[in-house]
């Protein structure tokens, strides 16, 4: 649907692994960030996304780990989010 693919890892206490894709229909379906930009996502697999030119990567990540700790997901821990163009 959109024009790039993007892998999406976590990374949590040093152990990387494919972000789940319910935490990636979450956070990209109900667009819990405010930010219109993320709209232009979606979540095709287990760490993979489309995304449309107007998505910047590097805001994804950051906006993404910061959701994801704020809710717990790294079991106390932070969430770091590394993303990749497929």
């Amino acid at each position: 649907m959109y024009a790039r693919k993007l892998k999406v890892e976590i990374v949590v206490a040093g152990e990387r692994r494919p972000c789940p894709l319910e935490w990636l229909d979450s956070f990209c379906m109900r667009n819990f960030t405010g930010e219109a930009e993320f709209d232009d996502t979606l979540p095709t697999g287990e760490g993979l996304l489309e995304a449309s030119f107007r998505v910047d990567p590097a805001r994804l990540a950051a906006a993404l780990g910061s959701w994801l700790t704020q809710r717990g997901k790294g079991n106390g821990r932070p969430v770091q989010v590394e993303i990749h163009t497929d």
